[in-house]
């Protein structure tokens, strides 16, 4: 074994000049005796070529060469012979020499190694001493000696740079996973081991409710269970990952010199080739021999998919360094509201089932190494929270309410009335009396104990259980809706009301109590009556404040099951006060029909004034509205936000409207926000510097009518109301009412024209009649176009609508109706830094272009 000396050509580059060590200097003859190989080149100062170094001629290139190779007695490497020959004779070396070494023969003897000329040994030709005569069969011998020898010693050399490459490629450091910066990126979830590590892919981008979508890949039963595996989705993560892969099945593919690697260690990455011809990169874990196939199994990981599994050894091949730029795609999440379950290989199994390989919108809740998410299936009508339903079906079964038909059933708590006379119930049994024993010691816990700011929830987000505290005692909640950083809704998991609540009213289970609590079922069990006659249709306010009046909160009521429809969650049942148990002609369900109390009122509805706990996609009608014989619990809700400042009976002066906005003058800039844009003609501005109050405005709003008293109201077309949009309430002007119970009404705020049921609608209080209305109608100035096409018109939407922009005021039009006034502006786009759009610009440059097409 000889080592060999390393050259470096240059100080900023990545070749390497390798030369067999220097042996004693013995005569071409003496060569069969003692076989060697060729001697290094001596590393000379490095010395830059010139641009302008004269070309050397083929006759002093010849005379040059064997000059030179009389100093290599041993040999020089037909590779090293231009670095050499440039180094000492400062002239370029003849570009084409190395193809043609047979022209050199007159100077040297070539001898090769291979069918690759450049690993041929250049030797010089000496006289050989007269006293030395070779027999024929010996120099042959010692030819077929050292050629034995030099193949040996290149074979070396080989390894010998292999070991560099591998060194090389394990430096190389993969750059880090960067969470994208988009509101909704697509995400695969790929792998679960435990909901702390659930491995995930990005797949494509949405705007989604300021999520991801995400697509769940792999999922493994470990002991813990908090993380999800999963990749992002869109061009910088899942379609760069596939140009990589393709580029990888090329390169493996069609390079005959790549072979399986033959050593491997734990760590290492790989590339290989599996199923379908697919070429994955993946990182090696551990190594085993297969005594039955006897072979060598490596169990690696697919960094970009997060599943392991075992591969053959020729399978896996040295991973080239081009393919380490981009980032492992599989990473890790932790799903939120799941920790303390992180043990319960059943959660494990039903996140798999209802997550591995689909695509998924993901809210990030904590951005982090491992960040803290929400998933929702958006593939239905309805959206589905899938930590909630994860979590609901894991809930101890044992403590489930199972109603049976056709049995009885007392000491029945009637808990919330919604306004298509649906009933939430609570019916004694094991679960009910565990939570309420939990609930009590969770009373005591924070009465003994000083209540600190960890018990405050400082991340709420849908789908979250935490405590409220009503009427004297603590409550479970479900947070249904994030309205802001300040207001949310949530809705009391065993007695079915929902409600808008401030954040800071909530309070984190206490670890102690935590797993024990969120295992408990709901206690409220959804029912409606049963048997009722078919022509009473849809309910009126005063069928549902007849069966508020009556039963409601009422804790000794008894029930008889007719029928459990298991598809919609809901039973049918006779409901009973305590007086008329059990004489069915006396029951809830036959004294309701009363005739008068179905006559439908013209235009006189009863205002819901909860919170719907669907999504806002929910097509369910079942809003649920706080009882009103139950009138300590309602009040107690108002009295953690304010006291109801309106009587039942006061009028609302439809005149006392706020102040107009103010706008600037004529000539002058103003800050605006876009909300709604339908063509240069007309669009929607909001002044900026008043968008934080109207937020604060919208939060409160939220809170008061959710709590609010409940009254009839005869609605007017033209005048001013609150009315609940989409979860949310605003300041409206009623501008038409329906016959199927719609009416027609424009948001004073946003500018937008919307459908709303009646029922939603109330009486907008003084409080919410100071700030001024915020949406003013707007034309664009500096264009003209007596109607705009449906493609102008989206051009100009794409531009303007939802962005904050720069308005000069070219003319204000003033009306007594503050809805009624409207600019005349130029809109600028400043967000560019090195220029302004001006949008009339680019309107009209629009249209010029346009016209021509046309």
């Amino acid at each position: 074994m000889y080592l060999n000396q390393v050259e470096k050509p240059c100080s900023g580059g990545q070749d390497l000049l390798l030369y067999p060590a220097k042996r004693k200097q013995l005569l071409r003859s003496e060569l069969n005796a003692e076989k060697v190989p060729p001697s290094p080149l001596p590393a000379p100062k490095q010395i830059p070529l010139l641009k302008g170094c004269p070309a050397v001629m083929p006759g002093d290139f010849k005379e040059k060469v064997a000059e030179l190779l009389v100093k290599y007695s041993s040999g020089l490497w037909a590779s090293a012979l231009p670095k050499a020959f440039e180094d000492t004779y400062k002239v370029k070396f003849p570009e084409d020499a190395l193809k043609n070494l047979a022209s050199l023969s007159d100077v040297c003897t070539v001898d090769y190694i291979s069918g690759n000329p450049q690993k041929a040994i250049l030797y010089a030709k000496l006289p050989l001493p007269t006293e030395k005569i070779q027999k024929d069969a010996g120099q042959a011998h010692g030819d077929y000696d050292i050629k034995s020898m030099i193949e040996q010693e290149y074979l070396q050399i080989e390894e010998n740079i292999a070991k560099i490459v591998d060194t090389y490629i394990e430096n190389v450091t993969v750059p880090p996973l960067v969470i994208p910066t988009e509101a909704s990126p697509s995400v695969l979830v790929v792998e679960l081991s435990n909901t702390n590590e659930v491995v995930i892919r990005q797949v494509l981008f949405s705007n989604y409710l300021g999520s991801w979508d995400l697509f769940l890949l792999w999922v493994d039963s470990f002991v813990f269970f908090s993380i999800n595996y999963f990749r992002y989705v869109g061009k910088d993560y899942s379609v760069a990952q596939e140009l990589m892969e393709d580029e990888m099945k090329e390169y493996y593919s069609k390079n005959p010199e790549v072979t399986p690697v033959q050593a491997v260690h734990v760590g290492q990455l790989l590339a290989v080739n599996a199923e379908e011809d697919a070429w994955l990169r993946a990182q090696i874990i551990s190594t085993e021999e297969n005594k039955i196939k006897a072979s060598t199994l490596y169990f690696v990981c697919y960094v970009d998919y997060g599943f392991s599994e075992n591969v053959e050894k020729s399978k896996a091949y040295k991973l080239n360094p081009k393919f380490c730029s981009l980032s492992f795609q599989a990473t890790k999440c932790k799903l939120a509201g799941l920790e303390v379950l992180s043990d319960d290989p059943g959660l494990v199994k039903v996140v798999e089932s209802l997550t591995c390989g689909k695509i998924f919108a993901v809210e990030i809740l904590e951005k982090a190494d491992i960040p803290l998410v929400v998933l929702y299936d958006t593939s239905g009508e309805d959206d589905i929270n899938i930590n909630a339903t994860c979590l609901k079906a894991v809930c101890d079964k044992s403590l489930e309410v199972h109603l049976q038909v056709d049995a009885m059933y007392t000491n029945v708590r009637v808990t919330n009335i919604c306004s298509d006379g649906t009933l939430y119930c609570q019916v004694p049994c094991k679960g009910l009396n565990k939570l309420n024993d939990l609930l009590h010691k969770i009373e005591d816990y924070f009465h003994c104990k000083h209540m600190t700011s960890e018990y405050f929830v400082s991340l709420p987000f849908c789908g979250k259980i935490c405590l409220f505290h009503c009427k004297g005692k603590w409550h479970r909640v479900e947070i249904a809706n994030v309205h802001s950083s300040r207001a949310l809704d949530v809705q009391f998991l065993d007695s079915g009301t929902v409600a808008s609540v401030k954040v800071s009213e909530l309070r984190e289970i206490p670890p102690r109590f935590l797993q024990e609590m969120i295992v408990i079922p709901p206690q409220a069990i959804k029912c409606c009556l049963a048997d009722l006659p078919q022509s009473i249709g849809m309910w009126t306010p005063d069928a549902v404040l007849w069966l508020r009046d009556s039963v409601l909160n009422c804790s000794d009521c008894s029930i008889k099951v007719t029928k459990v429809d298991e598809t919609r969650g809901i039973a049918h049942v006779y409901l009973f006060t305590p007086k008329n148990f059990p004489d069915p002609h006396r029951s809830i369900n036959r004294q309701i029909t009363n005739a008068d109390l179905w006559k439908h009122q013209k235009d006189v509805f009863l205002s819901a004034v909860s919170v719907g706990a669907s999504s806002p996609n929910s097509k369910s009608g079942n809003t649920p509205i706080l009882g009103n014989t139950g009138e300590n619990f309602r009040k107690s809700l108002t009295d953690v936000f304010r006291k109801s400042v309106v009587d039942h009976t006061r009028s609302f002066s439809m005149e006392e409207l706020p102040p107009p906005i103010h706008l600037s003058k004529p000539g002058e800039h103003m800050d605006v926000y876009v909300p709604v844009a339908c063509h240069p003609g007309y669009f929607v501005i909001q002044p900026w510097q008043e968008i934080h109050k109207l937020e604060v405005l919208m939060e409160e709003m939220i809170l008061y009518y959710s709590v609010s008293e409940e009254r009839h109201i005869a609605v007017e077309k033209d005048q001013v109301y609150a009315a609940k949009v989409e979860n949310k309430w605003h300041r409206v002007l009623l501008k038409g009412i329906l016959t199927n119970g719609l009416v027609s009404v424009y948001e004073l705020d946003y500018g937008k024209h919307e459908l709303v049921n009646i029922r939603k609608v109330q009486p907008l209080v003084d409080m919410f009649r100071k700030l001024p209305f915020q949406a003013v109608t707007a034309q664009l100035a500096g264009v003209k176009c007596n109607q705009w096409s449906e493609e102008a018109s989206m051009v100009f939407r794409n531009h303007v609508e939802k962005k904050p922009l720069v308005a000069l005021v070219q003319t204000v039009i003033e009306n007594a109706n503050p809805w009624d006034r409207k600019v005349v502006v130029y809109l600028v786009d400043t967000s560019l830094p090195d220029t302004d759009i001006w949008i009339h610009d680019f309107m009209s440059e629009y249209l010029v272009e346009l016209s021509k097409v046309n």
